[in-house]
């Protein structure tokens, strides 16, 4: 069966499924940062960045695995000489894909708990909170810089 004809509407899927799984991800560092400086807020912004992970990011994340593949298989023969740099881009949207539905997921959901209820009064915070918030800056910026270079991979297709 012949899908190339519905090759430029894939990739459009495809690419607009990028744009909005990955765009809003580059946000959470603006919001994590406000929260820092607002600590009374930092369990809002917490649920908020959760939300939008679990209703938008997440599940079209794991769509662009499929309609990747759809891309692939549609593409016209001449669109794509398949290269180190596909499998590369890959095998990082796997460990990104895995790192941020696990690591990253987690320490978030952690965040949450320990930020949920403030400290009695005359108590000092939790140390774990300023750990973990540390915790998800890195991992965010870790996941950042793979997207980055999944879309680097992607676009400039080194190699072909």
């Amino acid at each position: 069966m012949d899908l190339t004809p519905v090759f430029p509407y894939l990739l459009f899927l495809h690419v607009m499924g990028a744009i909005l799984a990955f765009g809003p991800t580059f946000a959470y560092s603006i919001m994590g940062a406000m929260a820092s400086r607002e600590p009374q807020h930092a369990n809002f912004s917490a649920r908020q960045t959760a939300a939008i992970s679990k209703g938008l990011v997440y599940p079209l994340a794991v769509i662009q695995a499929i309609t990747g593949v759809l891309v692939f298989i549609s593409a016209p023969s001449d669109e794509f000489k398949v290269g180190l740099w596909l499998g590369l881009a890959i095998v990082l949207y796997a460990i990104a894909l895995t790192f941020s539905l696990t690591v990253q997921r987690n320490a978030l959901q952690r965040f949450i708990e320990l930020t949920a209820t403030p400290p009695a009064s005359g108590t000092p915070p939790s140390p774990e909170i300023p750990a973990t918030g540390e915790r998800i800056k890195r991992g965010g910026i870790f996941v950042g810089l793979l997207i980055l270079v999944i879309v680097f991979l992607m676009v400039v297709k080194p190699g072909a």
